[in-house]
């Protein structure tokens, strides 16, 4: 196998792996050789990646839990140090979305769940990555932020606010460990077809191709993103090859940011 895409012996944790890009992710690893840790508070749809990967031979730790509570974000680290004596990669992917409105009708509940989610959980990730990845010198942490973390984000305030803190985090944390030889990055997808994208909220009358038209509404290639697209170049953000890009937050997004 190519050096860019063999993860054979690696060990990956991997966040909100029940769905969306963080299961698409697994698969992609998985198959690649890599060993995973996966978490995800969504119960069942975490143990159906896992069963799933399982049923392909693909060596799996799982953990229900919040990423916003930091006793998790620990118990995730050592479970991948405990069971497979490292942690190469880790992917802060777990986030949500709040129902859409302007702000000026943004309420202090909605703040405080999305930074909990969004900001915190992916901020006391790292910290427990960083400590195991700086011990044994080599690491690289992939967080997932988004087009809104780059730039305003209309009727999504605190969504973006949140976003915005997590590019702020990725670049910090690569300039504090880079001395180390551990890689810190963002990825900042546009509108992507998961199940946080198909959702009531941004959909109440159920029609998901109209939906998904008027997202995207003004993007070069008159289309929004599909899964495998954006984990792709997760994958190569993530390669064992890929060794000097650190704290870059790499806009994946149709040509949006073109404009």
């Amino acid at each position: 196998m190519d050096s860019l895409l063999d993860f054979s012996g690696k060990s990956a944790l991997i966040t909100g792996a029940a769905s969306g890009f963080g299961r698409s992710l697994a698969y992609a690893l998985g198959e690649r050789g890599a060993k995973l840790v996966l978490a995800d508070y969504n119960a069942d749809g975490l143990q159906e990646t896992v069963a799933e990967l399982e049923g392909k031979g693909v060596e799996v730790a799982s953990l229900v839990g919040n990423v916003a509570e930091e006793a998790h974000a620990q118990a995730l680290v050592e479970l991948a140090v405990e069971r497979f004596g490292k942690l190469d990669m880790a992917v802060n992917n777990a986030g949500i979305a709040p129902a859409l409105g302007p702000m000026v009708h943004l309420d202090a509940d909605t703040l405080d769940h999305q930074f909990s989610v969004n900001a915190k959980g992916v901020a006391l990730g790292m910290k427990h990555q960083m400590r195991a990845m700086c011990a044994q010198k080599d690491g690289a942490i992939l967080n997932v932020s988004s087009m809104a973390g780059l730039g305003g984000t209309p009727m999504g305030s605190s969504y973006g606010a949140a976003k915005h803190a997590v590019i702020g985090l990725t670049k910090t944390a690569a300039v504090e460990v880079g001395s180390y030889n551990v890689r810190v990055n963002a990825i900042c997808p546009f509108f992507t077809a998961t199940p946080m994208v198909d959702n009531p909220q941004l959909n109440p009358k159920g029609d998901i191709a109209d939906l998904n038209k008027n997202l995207a509404r003004g993007c070069p290639m008159k289309r929004i993103a599909r899964v495998e697209e954006i984990v792709d170049v997760m994958v190569m953000m993530l390669s064992p090859a890929n060794t000097y890009m650190n704290g870059i937050a790499v806009p994946v997004d149709g040509g949006m940011s073109a404009m």
